[in-house]
């Protein structure tokens, strides 16, 4: 019978040929439990496949195509076929956002390299008035790798705190009253509008911001990472010297939509400069 089942397996060969593999990949996938052979001749020491585990072989060679690192393969297989989908579509989803944050940190590594060259092409920069607004704060000293946790902390707890006041009057604003980067910790200040007529029942920190004229320009949830979001700050700016409207309040980021639940390309925030007449 031994022999019999013999013929019905393949050697590791043509296996590895058979499925689109290399005799080093193949190894490879073998010390890393994902193509274990069927049998192993106790005297030769040869390795024999299934002929039905081909199919097995090539969904590994395709997934390695996505540049899947082994983990992730491994995670797929043990899945039936509805879940490996949804597996292989966060994985995806996750290499698109990761390259389309490279897409923009190469950008601005360019501009920066550059001198800010062709920095006016890549961003458009508007102008809006707006009006006094009764704000929530909470503000603490952050650096760059502290601040999405600060924000969308913030946020949740600010939240929590206009529900009592009537809700949220409008997006929430980040304002950095100094410089954040890897040798400074700000000050940063989360900001959320209440409607005006809430003040006197409120018991959380609250102040006035002023109406202002902005300059400001609407960046991408890519945009967002640090710190290739130093480049929409940086066309803001050049554009206030070039018309000569002068910056008379610190930089801000304005969240007008969920960035959670948007995509690497979807624009997420606007970046803004409190500017004079």
């Amino acid at each position: 019978m031994a022999g019999a089942e013999e013929e019905r397996l393949l050697t590791t060969g043509e296996f590895a040929r058979r499925g689109l593999l290399s005799p080093k990949a193949l190894r490879l996938y073998d010390r890393q439990g994902l193509l274990p052979p069927d049998r192993i001749d106790p005297d030769s020491g040869y390795r024999y496949y299934r002929p039905e585990r081909l199919a097995t072989a090539r969904l590994i060679v395709r997934l390695r195509g996505l540049d899947m690192p082994l983990a992730t393969v491994a995670e797929v297989l043990a899945l039936p076929g509805p879940a490996a989908a949804e597996r292989i579509a966060a994985y995806w989803a996750a290499v698109e956002r990761r390259t389309a944050s490279q897409r923009t940190l190469a950008d601005h590594l360019r501009l920066q390299l550059g001198g800010l060259e062709g920095i006016g092409t890549m961003y458009t920069v508007e102008q809006r008035d707006v009006p006094e607004q009764l704000v929530l704060t909470e503000r603490r000293r952050a650096r760059p790798q502290d601040l999405d946790d600060f924000i969308g902390g913030a946020i949740g707890r600010l939240s929590a705190l206009a529900a009592a006041a009537g809700g949220a009057a409008g997006a929430p604003f980040v304002v950095y009253h100094g410089q954040v980067d890897e040798d400074n910790d700000g000050p940063v200040e989360l900001c959320l509008p209440v409607d005006p007529a809430a003040a006197p029942g409120l018991t959380a920190p609250h102040r006035i911001e002023p109406a202002h004229r902005e300059a400001y320009t609407r960046i991408t949830k890519a945009q967002l990472d640090y710190p290739q979001i130093l480049s929409a700050y940086d066309a803001v700016c050049e554009w206030a010297d070039g018309v000569g409207a002068e910056r008379t309040g610190p930089g801000r980021e304005v969240y007008f939509t969920d960035v959670m639940s948007a995509g690497p390309d979807d624009r997420v925030c606007d970046i803004a400069f409190p500017i004079g007449g």
